[in-house]
């Protein structure tokens, strides 16, 4: 990089913000905002691409513009035109409000000491949050702890737990609505439990509705005899993750394991179970209702049970009612000794996925049976080795049958009032408002001067790890990965849809899609959130007609970024909400209503919810805090 190129512009800009000049129509800061800040040139490039008679930049919209000011603003774009961003990410992200924290432990604390030791008290850690547990409760006899609502609702929660409970005796811990409402959430429990002897570990409600889960269970339980191991409704309506199940149960002397309700509904949840109880004595695993309803379930069996002696493995309701998802069984129960493996009703997809079952049961010894009863269409077992094996009760399943019959396990729980009816909307109407704040982490648009320099593809994925310090397999790798991944999904049927990180890009996407005569609306605020509200005057926009419309939602990044989308046939609405009980004025909401549904999955969340099935209602949802809707003024 030329130095003496950077200096001079610092030079120019600093004469240049020293002068008097306003923008024009600088809505936010004043006379005094110099000309050449992102912002006001956001402000400028509003007025010039939205048609007269211009509407006001809307306050909600520009406050996202990017906060650096110009010299700042003209330094780090050519640090990112040299390729030198990287050298100085921590600054850039502080200036320009971005969130680039993701593997930060946020606590510095040394271990958790408490009740290490012989026959300490009982701890219940009730509202705790980012604590380092590292070897607590190794060597304790007896005795119980509590993680109840632990790290709720945090932004990046950061745990370790590791060597905890080790070589304890009839020691208990309790993970009750651990990590919920969570955006990327990291857990380590290397060596949890191991050589322990009696004892259980309850994992209840554990990881529900986090954006990205990041689990790492190495060598989890290894050695123990008999430590009793639930994960139910772990991981939960949870999005894009990996659980990494690494030694698990190894050595292991009668240890059952069971996942009830694992992954249910969840987006995209990938786990790696390699050499999960391997080498394990009379182990007895349950797998149930696990990945039910989730959309494109992965899961990666790799030496499970390996020389195991005679245990038990029963995937019951697995996969069922999801849509498309992956396993690989490779050398699943090699060289074990009569070994017993049970699928019922294993894989009733909606859309069918791939089964890969290599070197299965390959040389295992004794009567090992292997019984798959009502098992999904399209399996073969080409490569599976027979020998000493038994099928039994394996029959075909149909699509058909598995939307009916995927009705009788998905839990019917969605959020009250996430969706709902158009004929709801009518002035005097009490219904419930659903929780509508925005728990994203705070951050603001960049500069198109800057954005435009740098990387957004998964084919530069290596770049922009390097951008932003984002080592391998780190949380910040997925969370970049991840969107970079949902912004190049093909669009779906009817819809146009592009990932925005500049307000510039937003304007263009909403004019292309929409024409230059538009106005942007979001729901004012977050009152009313989870508790019953009075719906008072109702305006349809364009006259309540079938209208255009753009929606704007977050995407989780280091800066701000917008998925945008255009879906055909939408009427879009605007309400006064009150209390439901003084009848005072609150809010004022956006709604969207989705007349043609026939294209949506027949087990989405607003079916479950209203009934029906696609195609046959229109389905309305509010437009959430700091999303947007964007429309014509016609």
């Amino acid at each position: 990089m030329n130095v003496h190129f950077l200096l001079f512009f610092y030079f120019v800009f600093f004469i240049i913000s020293s002068l008097n000049v306003s923008p024009a129509r600088d809505i936010d800061r004043g006379p005094q905002t110099n000309p050449f800040s992102p912002k006001a040139c956001a402000i400028r490039y509003w007025n010039r691409h939205i048609s007269d008679p211009r509407p006001e930049p809307p306050g909600f919209l520009i406050s996202k513009a990017s906060p650096l000011n110009a010299i700042d603003s003209t330094f780090f774009a050519n640090l990112t035109f040299h390729n030198s961003l990287s050298s100085y990410i921590h600054s850039f992200c502080s200036l320009a409000n971005l969130f680039c924290s993701f593997d930060d432990h946020e606590s510095a604390e040394k271990p958790h000491s408490g009740s290490a030791g012989g026959g300490g008290r009982d701890s219940n850690f009730a509202v705790y949050s980012n604590k380092n547990f590292a070897e607590y409760g190794s060597s304790r006899r007896g005795g119980a702890d509590s993680f109840k609502n632990y790290s709720d609702g945090l932004n990046v929660p950061n745990d370790s737990f590791k060597n905890y409970s080790r070589s304890s005796t009839s020691h208990a811990e309790q993970f009750t609505n651990y990590a919920t409402n969570s955006n990327v959430a990291t857990a380590d429990f290397a060596a949890y439990g191991s050589q322990s002897t009696g004892g259980s570990g309850e994992f209840s409600n554990y990881y529900r509705r986090v954006n990205v889960p990041n689990l790492q269970f190495t060598s989890y339980d290894s050695d123990a005899k008999g430590h009793r191991l639930n994960f139910a409704t772990y991981n939960n309506d949870s999005n894009t993750g990996p659980e990494t199940f690494i030694s698990y149960g190894k050595n292991g002397n009668g240890d059952p394991s069971e996942f009830i309700g694992y992954a249910e509904k969840a987006n995209i949840v990938r786990s790696f179970f390699t050499g999960y109880g391997e080498s394990g004595n009379r182990a007895h695993d349950s797998f149930k209702g696990y990945g039910l309803s989730g959309n494109v379930p992965y899961s990666n069996f790799k030496g499970y049970g390996l020389g195991g002696n005679s245990g038990i493995d029963s995937f019951s309701n697995y996969r069922n009612g999801a849509n498309v998802g992956d396993d690989s069984f490779h050398s699943y129960a090699r060289n074990s000794n009569s070994g017993k493996v049970s699928f019922v009703n294993y894989g009733k997809s909606i859309n069918r996925g791939s089964d890969s079952f290599q070197e299965y049961g390959k040389g295992s010894v004794g009567r090992t049976t292997v019984g798959f009863q009502s098992y999904s269409l399209g399996r073969t077992f080409e490569d599976y080795n027979k020998k000493g094996l038994t099928f039994s009760e394996y029959n075909n399943f149909s699509t058909q049958a598995a939307v009916k019959e995927s009705g009788r396990f998905v839990n019917k729980r969605v959020e009250p009032g996430k969706f709902f009816r158009e004929s709801e909307l009518k002035q005097g109407n009490v219904m419930v408002m659903p929780d509508i704040r925005d728990r994203m982490p705070k951050r603001s648009f960049l500069p198109r001067t800057i954005l435009s320099k740098l990387p957004f593809s998964t084919s530069k994925i290596s770049e922009l790890n390097e951008i932003f310090d984002a080592r391998e397999n780190s949380a910040m790798q997925r969370v970049i990965t991840n969107a970079l991944t949902e912004c190049e999904r093909s669009p779906s049927r009817g819809e146009t849809k592009r990932c925005v990180g500049s307000l510039e890009d937003m304007v263009d996407f909403a004019v292309t899609v929409l024409g230059r005569n538009v106005v942007v609306r979001t729901t004012a605020n977050v009152n009313g959130s989870k508790r019953n509200v009075l719906i008072g005057k109702v305006n349809g926009v364009n006259g309540g007609n079938v209208t255009k419309s753009v929606s704007c939602h977050q995407s989780l990044y280091p800066y701000l970024l917008y998925y945008c989308h255009s879906v055909p046939r939408v009427r879009v609405y605007e309400a006064d909400i009150h209390d439901a009980m003084s009848n005072m004025k609150i809010n004022h909401g956006v709604a969207i209503c989705h007349l043609d549904t026939s294209s949506w999955s027949p087990l989405h969340g607003a079916f479950v919810a209203l009934g029906s099935s696609p195609g046959q209602i229109e389905v309305c949802h509010w437009i959430f805090e700091n999303d947007m809707s964007w429309t014509t003024t016609d």
